[in-house]
């Protein structure tokens, strides 16, 4: 079933104190463009975020935010710089001695010094980028869902108009079967007009009908306008992206429509190509919002 490149997906996840959240959204792109937000200290994962997304989405401009939050005890350390501790205990003790203070130094206020406390994050990377997975993954689904939704009701749509379209074809089809017939009975009339006789030159006729067959015939235009309705409706059907397929078809079956309204001598068949027409721009523009 075709997919909308339009969609949405949230998903979070908490595990011991580390809080995650992404969002995940796409729109029309003519090819896939991934877009990644997300915190510095994450950074090391963009790339394998990349191929997550590029592996279940072919086409759509992909914007992805990732947040991040550690409040766990786990991987963190205190570290005390004695050195610079010690520097601050001499120097204070060597400023009490001049200015004939008490130095009633607590380790408390010399933790409070620049320095000399320092927390050191030992990240579990193998065990982030496991959680991060999940939840994008979870988000990447929710997402594909909703393109899956909105792409039901497009193709619904597009198997309406493609009927509307062959519909139109039969119509042409049926039109101009009877073309020839008809040229030659008026063509006949009007030679019997002109020249006031009732026998003609059979041959004469004959040669001037057949300049006409060739000139206006459009049943090789007909025959691939129904292979590629044939086509389109297979795609429809189909589980990978046919979005640029079926752009293609469309641009071929404009063509033929094209030449058909060009050959045409008949007002019922160009009404029939206007119609044609119109359904055509109306199933491109439904196109470009396919995977």
């Amino acid at each position: 079933m075709i997919k909308s490149m339009t969609g949405f997906g949230k998903s979070s996840l908490s595990k011991i104190q580390r809080n995650y959240q992404v969002e995940i959204k796409s729109v029309n792109h003519r090819y896939l463009d991934i877009s990644v937000k997300m915190p510095k200290q994450l950074s090391y994962l963009e790339e394998i975020i990349r191929s997550e997304i590029g592996a279940k989405i072919k086409r759509g401009k992909i914007d992805v935010t990732i947040t991040f939050e550690n409040n766990s005890k786990e991987g963190r350390n205190i570290k005390i710089n004695t050195e610079i501790a010690k520097m601050y205990i001499d120097g204070l003790k060597k400023l009490a001695k001049e200015e004939n203070i008490l130095s009633n130094i607590e380790v408390t206020e010399i933790s409070k010094f620049p320095d000399v406390l320092t927390i050191q994050n030992v990240e579990d990377e193998e065990t982030i980028k496991k959680e991060i997975l999940e939840v994008l993954d979870s988000a990447i689904s929710k997402m594909i869902l909703m393109r899956q939704t909105e792409g039901e009701k497009i193709c619904e749509d597009l198997q309406t108009r493609i009927s509307k379209v062959a519909e139109e074809i039969k119509k042409i089809s049926s039109i101009s079967t009877g073309l020839i017939e008809e040229y030659v009975v008026k063509l006949e009339a009007r030679i019997k007009e002109l020249t006031n006789q009732e026998e003609i030159d059979k041959s004469r006729l004959a040669q001037e009908v057949v300049i006409y067959a060739d000139k206006s015939s459009i049943e090789e235009e007909l025959t691939r306008l129904k292979s590629h309705i044939m086509q389109f409706e297979n795609l429809l059907n189909s589980k990978e992206p046919v979005g640029k397929r079926l752009d293609f078809i469309i641009q071929e079956m404009n063509r033929e429509t094209n030449t058909i309204g060009s050959k045409s001598y008949s007002l019922e068949i160009t009404n029939g190509v206007i119609e044609i027409k119109t359904e055509l721009e109306n199933i491109r523009e439904q196109i470009q919002n396919i995977e």
